[in-house]
């Protein structure tokens, strides 16, 4: 995995540009996972520093123990005003083994504005040999005064041929990774989620489209969240392709999917597919998944409704 993040075109150019002497002062990293957001961002800082795998640096950094790469806040915790104090008093100090300081700022996605504003000043201009490396998984919540001020580096999510070699090595016991990695998206943790899960994510979505209890499924995809939407956009693809005539190409093989086919029409089983984007956009806002489920059923129910009475008999494709 890390050997993954290594290759990524950000960490190539804050590698690069610190290797120069020419790192930004203040870098904001958006990275779509928030489970190995914290991960990459040592990564980052481990490039920051010149630290090969190995070295007494690095591994300190990997500790979070270096004296001038200070982590902030607590892994798990929430970067608060008080921790903002702490920063810019620390700031102030010289560094302990070197001529520079990092600090690293985790889940700022999560920063209220208020701390935000707190930190703007030394974001913009901070002492001499000071650095921040921050990482977010959104950039929606990034005050605007505060992105002006970053040097901000995307990180999209990785191919499914890059999530399908990276399962496999950190989850050598999973067998078959094909189907988690075409359905997570790029992002690892939703391919993990979706492995530990035994498959339970794609037959519930398969539930879902075949109808039945519909209050009693959005439910349980509401208790699986983000992977439930994730599987059932995979379930569509398939779906499309055996509609057409394309199962090949297919990564389930569940017996369903041919009956699926027959029940929905390629037009709705494409608009169904930005549908769950759509409702997967709405839950990184905040949505309750049992509720987009449900919006999501009712949405994909009205288009198969229009669909079938638009198509003359004997058609639908």
């Amino acid at each position: 995995m890390r050997q993954l993040f290594r290759t990524t075109t950000a960490y190539r150019a804050l590698s690069g540009s610190a290797a120069q002497g020419e790192a930004a002062h203040f870098t904001l990293v958006l990275f779509p996972d928030a489970k190995y957001l914290r991960v990459y961002l040592a990564e980052c800082a481990k490039a920051f520093f010149g630290a090969e795998e190995g070295t007494r640096t690095a591994r300190l950094i990997d500790e979070e123990s270096y004296a001038d790469c200070l982590f902030y806040p607590a892994a798990g915790g929430k970067l608060t005003a008080e921790a903002a104090g702490a920063i810019s008093d620390e700031s102030i100090l010289r560094p302990v083994e070197g001529t520079k300081k990092l600090f690293v700022l985790d889940a700022f996605q999560s920063v209220t504005p208020l701390v935000q504003n707190k930190l703007l000043k030394l974001l913009e201009e901070p002492p001499a040999g000071v650095y921040f490396l921050a990482g977010a998984t959104a950039e929606h919540t990034v005050l605007p005064t505060v992105l002006s001020r970053a040097n901000v580096r995307r990180v999209p999510p990785f191919s499914e041929r890059e999530a399908a070699e990276a399962l496999a090595r950190m989850h050598p016991e999973a067998g078959d990774v094909r189907a988690a990695a075409a359905a997570c998206g790029g992002v690892l943790s939703v391919g993990e989620d979706l492995l530990a899960g035994g498959g339970e994510d794609f037959r519930l979505a398969e539930q879902f489209l075949a109808g039945g209890d519909t209050a009693q499924v959005c439910r349980a995809a509401g208790e699986r969240g983000k992977t439930f939407f994730a599987a059932l956009r995979l379930v569509l693809r398939d779906v499309l392709l055996y509609r057409t005539g394309q199962e090949r190409f297919a990564v389930l093989s569940d017996p369903q999917l041919k009956q699926l086919a027959a029940r929905y029409p390629a037009g709705t089983a494409i608009a169904a597919i930005g549908f769950v984007t759509d409702a997967e956009r709405e839950i990184q806002f905040n949505a309750n998944p049992a509720q987009a489920a449900l919006a999501l059923a009712l949405r994909i129910g009205g288009e198969r409704e229009r669909s079938e009475r638009c198509s003359p008999p004997g058609r639908g494709a």
